[in-house]
């Protein structure tokens, strides 16, 4: 994911494009098509760039367009194709007679894309922690990602598929992660405490905010959106504590907070791109000046130059994932691959 903090009209139209070369290239046909149009459409391009600079992404016009109508629906079983109402010439004509609506919405809405997957991308890391965890997610969105305890993995290797379970037996949510160059982990770390910031926290248990979570799934990921709904109906029988607040004044006093017995783990996924490059170097820098946390990031490799650099070959839109600063692999973006560093 690249960094949204420095966007005028040309560079508007490269990172379009780059959405639609990277990030949505064999991942959403819809998507990688509607993205690839906005980049050339002068007209949409200059009614984003009447909007703040964080809400000018890809992921917030498209979510926010289909969640008010655009686009054919999607149901389970179907494969969508990007003919028809899902080609670009028809999201143009959509959004043209309604952008009001869909501008209203992406001003009242976040790119607050709740993916449980990444808890598989993320468990090498946790499983790493030989102590019970307490767990703290910047941008925890809906909380989903504070359960790494609470799903099954199975990873697939050269060597078969390692499946690993909750200690209480196998969960109602699986994740499957292509794992190349890497173990697999071999344990579930024990999380005895948790906890999430987020500037707008959202609320499992509403519907509203749901249906929103299901939005910001691409069109043709429908084992994403049964995934949502199994972890959301999982999570919501025991909602987590979010914190409403900027990451630089709420972050230390919840690590106060965490039980003196553990180890305090602070991560976040997909997030740090919506900060300000100043705000995003004064986090790291308080993360790092703390001797009694493990610090694991999941970001895109732009986000944060300095771990970004260490990645020895081309990321083609995935992640990068690092502990206290030292990348260890790249991620696919929903969780879907793990490639360890050499």
């Amino acid at each position: 994911m690249q960094p949204m903090s420095k966007l005028d009209a040309d560079s508007l139209r490269g990172y379009y494009r780059k959405f639609a070369r990277f990030e949505a290239a064999g991942a959403s046909p819809i998507y990688a098509a509607w993205a690839a149009g906005v980049a050339e459409d002068d007209e949409i391009i200059a009614l984003l760039l009447e909007l703040p600079k964080p809400k000018r992404q890809a992921n917030l016009l498209f979510a926010a367009a289909r969640h008010l109508g655009a686009g054919d629906g999607i149901t389970p079983g179907e494969r969508p194709s990007t003919a028809g109402t899902n080609d670009y010439a028809s999201l143009r004509t959509w959004l043209l007679a309604h952008w009001p609506a869909t501008r209203d919405l992406m001003l009242a809405r976040s790119t607050q894309t709740n993916e449980a997957g990444r808890c598989a991308v993320l468990l090498p890391a946790l499983a790493r922690v030989e102590r019970p965890i307490s767990l703290i997610e910047v941008g925890a969105s809906a909380g989903l990602c504070l359960y790494p305890d609470r799903y099954s993995y199975t990873y697939r290797t050269d060597s078969g598929p390692v499946t690993l379970h909750p200690k209480d037996g196998p969960s109602t949510v699986e994740l499957v992660c292509e794992l190349t160059n890497a173990q697999p982990p071999d344990t579930i770390p024990e999380v005895a405490w948790r906890a999430g910031i987020d500037l707008n926290p959202l609320d499992i248990t509403d519907g509203d905010q749901q249906e929103w979570l299901r939005s910001l799934i691409w069109p043709e990921h429908e084992t994403r959106r049964a995934r949502l709904s199994a972890a959301s109906a999982l999570v919501a029988a025991d909602p987590p504590r979010l914190v409403p607040g900027d990451l630089l004044e709420t972050v230390e006093g919840l690590l106060d907070e965490a039980p003196a017995d553990t180890q305090k783990v602070v991560f976040h996924s997909a997030v740090l791109a919506y900060v300000a490059p100043d705000e995003r170097e004064k986090f790291a820098a308080l993360i790092r000046m703390r001797d009694d946390i493990v610090w694991i990031s999941n970001e895109g490799s732009g986000v944060l130059p300095d771990i970004g650099a260490q990645v020895d070959r081309e990321p083609d839109g995935r992640f990068v994932l690092a502990v206290d600063g030292e990348a260890i692999a790249l991620t696919g973006p929903h969780g879907q691959s793990f490639e360890g560093q050499e």
